[in-house]
């Protein structure tokens, strides 16, 4: 998927047009006629200091345009994970995207049940000849997926079926980087109704706990080394523009 030349950058750490990063209201950027919220958290809060324990993450994020009307569309998110977190995905089932790519929510659920990792839901404003947008919304589930190109993944599943259907079974590779940040997720969003729809809400949690090799596992652990675990959130609209943001939420070492 091609993407136009970044057009501005607006960073979620800058003092302008910035409201509450890192707080309990997460990150919040307004940009021309662009409005983003994003947060996340995990549970337990309390994690031990040296070692990995499972936890379970939650993130949202919402976009909204200053106008009231239909935003920028979304093309692409790219996430950064703190290292003290960890993914464990060694014996878990995986569930090819062609597999769901034509199922409904149910169906894909039933198909590759186990494989989930996490669940959610996402909402969209389509626009109609005439300049009315009306809304499309699925519940989302989040499969792990086979590797690409020996990393993990996971494949995030959705069915709009107003105004009209269409299924998203979008692979997102995981991939592990050196320094503040263990893992990125990038999400390469297709067009949502042939160009007329942009993704306005998307929430999820992702946890998994589950047995193999004789053992107990977690998709998903954390450890408390510095007392802040923290997410960072890229985000490309289909004029360029990049805004980018992060989270940073507290935990108490045991």
């Amino acid at each position: 998927m091609s993407h136009p030349p970044l057009r501005s950058v607006v960073l979620a750490t800058c003092a302008v047009a910035l409201v509450g990063v890192g707080s309990a209201s997460g990150a919040l950027v307004a940009y021309q006629n662009l409005i983003l919220h994003a947060n996340g958290g995990f549970t337990p809060r309390t994690l031990p200091r040296s070692h990995y324990a499972p936890i379970s993450f939650k993130g949202h994020f919402d976009i909204d345009a200053r106008d009231g009307g239909r935003p920028l569309a979304l093309q692409r998110v790219v996430l950064d994970f703190d290292r003290d977190g960890r993914l464990d995905v060694n014996g878990l089932p995986t569930c090819p995207a062609e597999r769901i790519a034509a199922a409904g929510v149910a169906e894909a659920r039933q198909l590759c049940g186990s494989a989930i990792v996490g669940r959610g839901h996402v909402e969209a404003l389509v626009s109609l000849p005439g300049g009315a947008a009306v809304p499309a919304s699925s519940d989302l589930t989040i499969f792990n997926a086979p590797r690409v190109e020996g990393h993990p993944a996971v494949v995030l599943h959705a069915q709009f079926t107003s105004p009209a259907t269409q299924t998203l079974a979008i692979v997102a590779p995981i991939t592990q980087r050196s320094g503040e940040y263990r893992y990125r997720v990038t999400i390469e969003l297709p067009p949502i109704a042939a160009g007329l729809g942009s993704l306005t809400h998307l929430d999820a949690e992702v946890g998994r706990r589950y047995e193999a090799g004789g053992k107990r596992r977690s998709y998903v652990s954390a450890r408390c080394s510095d007392n802040i675990l923290r997410t960072q959130g890229g985000f490309t609209f289909s004029d360029g523009t990049l805004i980018e943001g992060n989270v940073e939420k507290f935990c108490r070492s045991e």
